[in-house]
């Protein structure tokens, strides 16, 4: 918010690895995130929307439907819910398995279903993880099914080239993609300009904040063990630290 981003997103694997400081293997639940979702899209509820994580649904339709709309009352805009297995992975791990063709189509129609019962205009994204099992003509299959039955946005994990990723946008438009890039994960590195040039209408970055936190604070305790002191830079006060939390509002 601080910087000007017009866009916020939660992800799964910083929910899972901030909030229960565990791997993104399936572990959070319905209520852990809906609850950080809450947390953030209250930081500002006039400000950026929020696109949250809704990783598989979290169970069957009626979950579904408690999902959907627990995130539309947190003050939600948009979501992605994936065809994995309940005992999912990162989407930029090894080892996915995703299910059959007919629940994910089952996990789609829930979510519309639950989002037209809330007259809500929350953005569902529909998101297929198939191409590392069944390879891209399964995705294509998924995303375009998913997107008959009323999703809003399609969303392909994994891309393993450039040329895969803008291929998809051009099969798929004027229907709006997303990306997910995960530097030093599944897909190659593609930037902003570049994902626009292709097409893509949304961009996210599930690890932006993530991997940076991580190796500031590493850094940080290795400087304070080694040389006693946290060194902290002197403009960065408790003050300065409370004032980007609200204190000034």
């Amino acid at each position: 918010l601080q910087v000007g981003f017009r866009a916020l997103y939660m992800t799964g694997a910083g929910t899972t690895a901030s909030r229960l400081g565990m791997a993104d293997l399936g572990i959070a639940q319905l209520a852990d995130m809906k609850e950080h979702a809450e947390m953030i899209a209250n930081l500002d509820p006039y400000g950026p929307p929020l696109i949250a994580d809704m990783d598989t649904g979290y169970g069957g339709p009626l979950i579904i439907d408690k999902a959907v709309k627990s995130y539309i009352r947190a003050g939600v805009a948009g979501f992605h819910i994936e065809d994995q297995i309940q005992n999912k992975r990162c989407g930029h791990l090894q080892g996915k398995k995703v299910v059959p063709e007919e629940e994910f189509y089952m996990r789609i129609r829930a979510a519309k279903a639950a989002k037209d019962a809330m007259n809500s205009d929350i953005v569902l994204i529909a998101r297929t993880d198939a191409l590392q099992q069944h390879g891209y003509d399964e995705c294509v299959k998924r995303l375009k099914v998913a997107r008959e039955m009323g999703a809003d946005v399609g969303l392909l994990e994994g891309y393993t080239s450039k040329e895969m990723a803008a291929k998809t946008v051009k099969e798929f438009a004027p229907w709006p993609i997303l990306l997910n890039m995960v530097e030093n994960g599944s897909t190659p590195v593609i930037t902003t300009k570049e994902a626009q040039e292709m097409g893509f209408r949304i961009m996210i970055f599930s690890f932006a904040a993530l991997a940076p936190a991580y190796l500031a604070i590493r850094e940080t305790f290795l400087r304070l063990k080694r040389d006693g002191v946290v060194g902290t830079p002197k403009n960065i006060t408790p003050k300065a630290l409370f004032d980007v939390c609200g204190l000034k509002d």
